[in-house]
């Protein structure tokens, strides 16, 4: 009997005790998945590599850590480059939306644009998007409201224009390489025709779709012009190693419209740094993240410029260095 109450006292402490394992484990768990729901997902798209937009890419993540939020911490990056293909664009906004993020951070128009005709709902934060107004992405540069907002990377085309009296004062002709698919660049063509106008330029525009088309295209455009101007055109930015390269062999000046492609061999250019444009947009973020509606934030825009001249190039052309302050001196990008 003795030998009975004992075994019966055994199987109760046995079970009370399994008992509070569960309770323990499943209060773990509760909290694990407590702790999940916490985590935001941000998705980035971004449609090709090249310095400028990846530096936009790193600035936003060094603002969103700067401001408590760390990847595999509290809020869970999703990186996708679309590899300059538009389709590809509209595939990862749809894995976007599928998944359900809380925030996704658009880096260049046709990504952008890609996000926005996707979902009405996820807030969307842009970058690298010369004018969103003509890309149909916000009613107003101060009040966007829909579900995107963001920075521009929009500066005066007056101001590397400028760079051609300075550096090239006897040009006659400009020459402009663009992507007839990229809104942006067209809207920057439409404005450098106006700038010629007035400053009796002749301008020579040539349109491509496609990387394939670029050395046939610069071998045709190159032997009518005194200076070459390349817009902010993912495409042509991309493939600025050959545009600068056949430029250079045929003594014509590049003028760029930001510094990674100055530091990929065109001449100069005045522009803004990508990497403070993406930490702006970082910090847009973090006020996303922290409830503020998207749609009053308004689209920002970088005031400084910068004027940056390839010293490699400019010794290509044979033309004389200019002692100038406000001047930064760069060497062609090897890598």
């Amino acid at each position: 009997m003795i030998i009975k109450n004992k075994l019966i006292n055994l199987i109760l402490i046995a079970s009370v005790g399994v008992s509070l394992l569960t309770g323990c484990s499943k209060n773990i768990n509760d909290k694990s998945s407590n702790s999940n729901k916490n985590i935001k997902n941000i998705g980035i798209t971004q449609l090709v590599e090249h310095p400028s937009l990846d530096k936009a890419r790193y600035g936003f993540i060094k603002a969103l850590e700067d401001n408590g939020y760390k990847d595999g911490e509290n809020i869970k990056i999703d990186y996708q480059n679309a590899q300059n293909d538009m389709p590809t664009t509209q595939t990862i906004a749809n894995k976007f939306v599928s998944d359900k993020k809380d925030l996704i951070y658009a880096i260049s128009t046709p990504s952008a644009q890609a996000a926005y005709n996707t979902t009405k709902n996820i807030p969307i934060l842009m970058t690298a998007v010369t004018d969103p107004v003509a890309a149909g992405l916000v009613k107003s540069i101060d009040m966007p409201g829909g579900n995107i907002s963001g920075t521009s990377d929009y500066i005066s085309i007056d101001k590397n224009l400028e760079l051609i009296k300075t550096l090239i004062p006897n040009a006659k002709t400009i020459g402009v390489l663009y992507n007839t698919s990229e809104v942006n660049s067209k809207v920057q063509v439409d404005m450098l025709k106006e700038y010629a106008s007035k400053k009796n330029y002749k301008i020579i525009e040539k349109g491509v779709s496609s990387a394939n088309e670029i050395n046939q295209a610069m071998s045709s455009l190159i032997v009518n012009i005194d200076v070459l101007y390349v817009p902010t055109d993912n495409l042509i930015v991309s493939s600025m190693p050959i545009v600068s390269r056949i430029a250079t062999d045929n003594k014509v000046p590049v003028i760029a419209s930001e510094d990674g492609s100055v530091k990929s061999g065109a001449l100069a250019c005045q522009g803004i740094d990508y990497e403070k444009l993406g930490y702006k947009t970082g910090e847009l973020a973090v006020k996303v993240l922290n409830g503020e509606q998207v749609s009053n934030i308004p689209v920002t825009m970088l005031d400084e410029t910068q004027i940056i001249v390839n010293e490699d190039t400019l010794k290509s052309l044979s033309m004389e260095k200019i002692n100038d302050k406000n001047i930064v001196y760069v060497k062609t990008d090897k890598n």
